[in-house]
């Protein structure tokens, strides 16, 4: 972990104590965290998640607010206080500053060709929340993805890839195996929604850290899917 992604509020060896040392894994560097409010900040995960899809339609409209990425770059030297987390896809088409808007220290942003949560991506998130004070994480799929196509094609032809290429199919495979029993019209469409609400779902479910955020109201997630094409991001 850099020393810069600390925020100016907790090192890492308290982010580590602190997250295995008590039964509320989250509290203490909840507290920490929340010591320097971010001006603005929104005051509830709904909020939260409503000021991503407010820029996102400023995106779609061509009419973004956020375009002097040099402004306020001082402060931001001394730390990060993002609202929200996106779990997004590693396609060089997909770019979540971008598609909802905001500036940079706004997103703390997970990807991954796939948009799945594994391990590493689990403990970033829970870096985002618990240390930085992440309100909602926003697990997001888009429109022709080559990784979701990738993982239908070797279930298909039952035949892996070659190199490192397994991993990521095999995070994927749920998804597409849960639709495919629904026989839908587009199986790609419909696996990318269901990848996205999997992991949605696995975001705000899994403990201690985020689980119990989650169950006390300071952290939401929601799945969407980005239209490439459009650019409008559609929730789930």
């Amino acid at each position: 972990m850099c020393r810069t992604c600390e925020g100016g509020t907790l090192s890492r060896r308290t982010v580590i104590a602190g997250s295995l040392a008590l039964p509320l894994a989250a509290a203490p560097l909840v507290k920490a965290a929340a010591q320097t409010p971010a001006a603005g900040r929104p005051s509830s995960p709904e909020e939260a998640l409503q000021r991503l899809m407010e820029g996102n339609a400023r995106y779609v409209a061509n009419q973004p607010i956020n375009t002097d990425h040099s402004v306020g770059r001082a402060e931001r030297a001394a730390g990060q206080q993002p609202f929200a987390a996106v779990v997004s896809c590693s396609d060089s088409r997909v770019s979540p500053e971008l598609i909802f808007d905001q500036g940079p220290g706004d997103i703390f942003v997970v990807r991954v060709a796939g948009n799945f949560i594994n391990e590493d991506g689990l403990a970033s998130l829970e870096f985002g929340a618990a240390v930085l004070g992440v309100q909602t994480i926003l697990v997001l799929g888009h429109s022709s993805c080559g990784a979701v196509v990738a993982t239908i094609d070797s279930i298909e032809d039952r035949e892996l890839p070659p190199g490192h290429l397994p991993s990521l199919v095999n995070a994927l495979r749920p998804a597409v195996y849960d639709v495919m029993e629904e026989n839908p019209a587009d199986l790609l469409v419909a696996a990318t929604r269901r990848n996205a609400k999997l992991n949605a779902a696995k975001a705000v479910e899994t403990g201690p850290i985020l689980s119990e955020l989650s169950g006390a109201g300071k952290l939401a997630s929601a799945a969407g899917v980005y239209d490439i094409a459009t650019g409008k991001v559609e929730l789930i």
